[in-house]
């Protein structure tokens, strides 16, 4: 069961729970064992959805309260207690604030430090990473044309939500909150959560950067990856020392069912704890060349070969089995001057994992090949580029050959012809005029012959 939360104190919450009820048939039921204002009253099923209302705002929602203590009737412990059966996640649905603009946007809730705005301080409370990354697809695949969508980093509360949670939200000021385009959005991205875990295989916590976590957007946009919580700069500051807060750290990873991590910016004490605790920081040129590809299968190649932070990219074709072998370095630095996207598709597209430079423009070093003859295409593919500068290339047992006819200032300066705009004419193919005598350009050209050992 997926579990709906709507605030009355939040007009845009009560404005998107009016479209979930619109755009789909609910049954309305009745629940008389606790009290109106935390969830009783009258509630509504459809599918696997069941949306409740609560008095409170959604960040003051979590543990008993007094003012329905007193009235004989069920207080829920926190907000899943209020549902007939315990949700697989609850989405708050909420108005977000600020000065953004129109945008559409989910976060985790719970506090890397103190408490400002509801919860427990130092809590965090369970993420649904999986949930979030469809929402945010889906409130993409929604929203109006002038909306943006992204994610923001952990904060607020609750911290004791009883279930993994995420709020969903319609922003950022009075005029989106009434805006009925942007309610039936945010409703029709709640209800494509349908069928949705709240878990998937590959999920990390985010650190560092600031609030709106673009960094961390593109991760969930972008990759196969979900994001648990993310401890913006600002949260990090908050919570102090990381060598002091190991427990928040770690209760981050928990909550998030994690065990990688991606921090952005300079964080070099929080990177030493992280390590002490036994979670891997990779980066999100990482996170990108994981995507599709089995987790054990990048370990066996980053052993074998380089870290993917050093310039490790994954080529097209698949493991598990493969070779280590050497890349013709002088051959692939030739066939990238004639050609550098097809220098590099050369050994992309033949390869498991390769090697490369200048930021993972140019393919060097060592590649993982996949079979018996691969090196050979390689080979192959990269004397077709050199075949652009070349008037003619040879394969030979160990070598690739290039042979070109080219002007030769020597044969020129012997015939008399001055250096300078002489010179270029010849080596642009016309003839010039030396002591009344004319001289062609095939009177100074020479045949040169470039070999590249393979």
């Amino acid at each position: 069961m997926i579990a709906v939360v709507v605030s009355r104190a939040d007009s845009a919450s009560v404005h998107i729970g009016d479209r979930l009820l619109e755009l789909a048939d609910w049954d309305e039921l009745t629940d008389d064992s606790r009290a109106d204002a935390d969830g009783g009253g009258t509630y509504y099923r459809h599918g696997e959805f069941e949306l409740r209302e609560f008095d409170e705002l959604h960040i003051e929602l979590g543990h008993t309260d007094a003012r329905s203590s007193s009235s004989g009737q069920a207080t829920p412990d926190n907000v899943a207690d209020a549902f007939s059966e315990t949700p697989s996640f609850v989405a708050f649905v909420s108005r977000h604030s600020g000065e953004t603009g129109p945008l559409l946007t989910a976060h985790f809730t719970g506090n890397f430090g103190p408490a400002e705005y509801g919860g427990d301080p130092s809590e965090l409370a369970r993420t649904c990473p999986n949930a979030q990354k469809r929402v945010v697809d889906a409130l993409a695949e929604h929203a109006p044309e002038e909306y943006d969508v992204g994610i923001e980093c952990t904060h607020h509360g609750p911290t004791d939500t009883g279930a993994p949670s995420m709020f969903v939200e319609l922003g950022s000021g009075e005029s989106e909150w009434d805006d009925p385009a942007g309610a039936r959005a945010v409703a029709s991205a709640v209800l494509d959560l349908s069928g949705v875990a709240a878990d998937r295989e590959r999920q990390l916590v985010g650190f560092g950067g600031g609030h709106y976590a673009p960094r961390f957007t593109r991760i969930v946009r972008e990759t196969d990856w979900a994001v648990g919580h993310v401890g913006a700069d600002w949260q990090l500051e908050a919570m102090g020392d990381p060598a002091a807060n190991r427990d928040v750290i770690r209760r981050a990873f928990e909550m998030s069912d994690a065990e990688y991590a991606v921090v952005d910016r300079d964080h070099p004490e929080l990177e030493a704890v992280l390590d002490e605790l036994g979670y891997r920081v990779v980066g999100e040129s990482w996170v990108r060349e994981a995507t599709g590809v089995s987790l054990s299968l990048l370990d066996r190649l980053e052993s074998d070969l380089s870290p993917v932070e050093d310039g490790l990219r994954l080529g097209e074709r698949e493991g598990p089995e493969y070779d280590v072998v050497s890349l013709p370095d002088d051959l692939l630095s030739e066939a990238g001057g004639v050609d550098a996207e097809s220098a590099l598709a050369a050994v992309h597209d033949r390869s498991v994992a390769y090697e490369t430079v200048d930021g993972g423009t140019k393919a060097r070093g060592r590649a993982a090949l996949p079979e018996e003859g691969a090196y050979d295409g390689v080979v192959a593919a990269l004397a077709d580029v050199l075949r652009g500068k070349y008037d003619s290339v040879e394969r030979t047992e160990r070598a690739v050959v290039g042979r070109r006819e080219a002007f030769d200032p020597s044969a020129a300066a012997e015939l008399g012809v001055p250096e300078g705009p002489a010179f270029g004419k010849l080596s642009a193919g016309r003839p010039v005029e030396v002591a009344g005598k004319t001289v062609e350009p095939e009177d100074v050209r020479t045949e040169q012959r470039v070999v590249f050992k393979v």
